[in-house]
């Protein structure tokens, strides 16, 4: 645990400062007229999360918090395979999107994730993987006007018609 905690410490906090780095390429300060700059929302939480680093850091080397009093093995066997079951799933489920849309994959994941990963009972699989993607279709597609890749067009987009009528 001791050593889990200061690595990811000092690799966010390199990744913090890239961050931070990378979006002085947009305005990060205040512009009259419009606002903050592009730059300005990365590059403040980048900065907050580079001084959560270091006080992580400064904790450990006192030994202030718990993992960095602790010997114990930071992900043990069947910890490793939850994960990279869950990451399997991810990499493929972010590869349908392509080919059966996100409001395909994504239910697929769903019930995967719930049902099988979290054993949860088919009503509330059904329920999670039912409303997952019409909420994601609020909030993308109608709320922020980003459109979410569809797939197929023949299967999947044609279930959009009728909220694309009403909300577009």
């Amino acid at each position: 645990m001791r050593k889990a905690e200061l690595s990811m410490a000092v690799v966010m906090g390199l990744f913090s400062l890239y961050l931070m780095w990378k979006s002085t390429e947009l305005p990060i300060g205040w512009t009259s007229g419009e606002g903050p700059g592009g730059g300005a929302w990365p590059f403040w939480l980048s900065a907050i999360m580079t001084v959560c680093c270091i006080v992580i850091v400064r904790n450990w080397y006192r030994r202030k918090s718990p993992p960095s009093q602790s010997d114990d093995v930071y992900m043990d066997q069947g910890t490793v395979i939850a994960v990279g079951l869950v990451a399997a799933a991810l990499i493929t489920t972010v590869a349908a999107f392509y080919v059966i849309g996100v409001y395909g994959a994504v239910p697929l994941f769903m019930v995967f994730y719930v049902r099988f990963l979290g054993r949860h009972s088919w009503p509330v699989t059904a329920a999670m993987a039912t409303v997952t993607p019409v909420v994601m279709f609020f909030f993308f597609d109608v709320a922020l006007k980003i459109t979410l890749p569809k797939g197929l067009p023949i299967v999947e987009e044609t279930v959009f018609y009728p909220l694309y009528r009403i909300f577009l």
